[in-house]
């Protein structure tokens, strides 16, 4: 099984709507074209009932992806999108839905001068999981952003167990596998690093 990874650019917003659309939660309806909008944008007004809409959500996906708002990876085999990996700068986040709602705490500096890539989510197609698609975007996204000057790359893993749909934000031993070590802690997240 030969897995792609490409970076999320406007050429691959149809590939990316597809994904959510009939792939990411087909087994999951209650996240259904989710869009992976939570994390991307300081203007996110998450909170306005609007949000709960698919199309209105779809049409704030099309708006960031197009304007390199939410930024991240897609995971292809044999030329099918299978997987999705959230990875933004950090500091383009603080404002953002999923931020004040899951991370933010006075454990965690707000703006850094450092240079810092976080990775929010993992979203892989039901067939697929557990084959090292998530392993595989991790990878990348790390490669990448030595690349691109960031000082350490971050994530926000779940401190508790939870069934695999919270667990969108990777297993603890992924990160530990790749090399990120705890940092510090919210009430319901890790905070794990790897210096770059």
């Amino acid at each position: 099984m030969q897995i792609k990874i490409h970076k999320l650019t406007p050429e691959r917003l149809g590939d990316y709507l597809y994904f959510f659309e009939n792939v990411a939660h087909t087994d999951n309806k209650k996240w259904d074209r989710c869009y992976c909008i939570d994390y991307c944008a300081a203007h996110n007004n998450r909170t306005a009932k609007k949000f709960a809409i698919p199309d209105v959500r779809k049409k704030y996906a099309t708006e960031y992806v197009n304007s390199g708002l939410i930024q991240g990876y897609l995971a292809y085999i044999d030329g099918k999108v299978i997987g999705w990996c959230n990875a933004n700068d950090r500091n383009d986040c603080l404002h953002c839905y999923g931020w004040k709602k899951h991370i933010e705490s006075k454990e965690i500096k707000k703006k850094t001068k450092e240079k810092i890539k976080s990775v929010f989510c993992f979203t892989v197609a039901p067939d697929y999981r557990g084959k090292g698609v998530s392993t595989a975007m991790l990878e990348r996204v790390i490669n990448d952003a030595k690349k691109d000057g960031y000082d350490f790359i971050e994530a926000y893993p779940n401190k508790e167990d939870t069934d695999m749909y919270y667990n969108y934000v990777g297993p603890i031993g992924l990160y530990k596998k790749l090399g990120f070590e705890n940092c510090t802690e919210t009430k319901w997240r890790l905070v794990m690093r790897k210096k770059l």
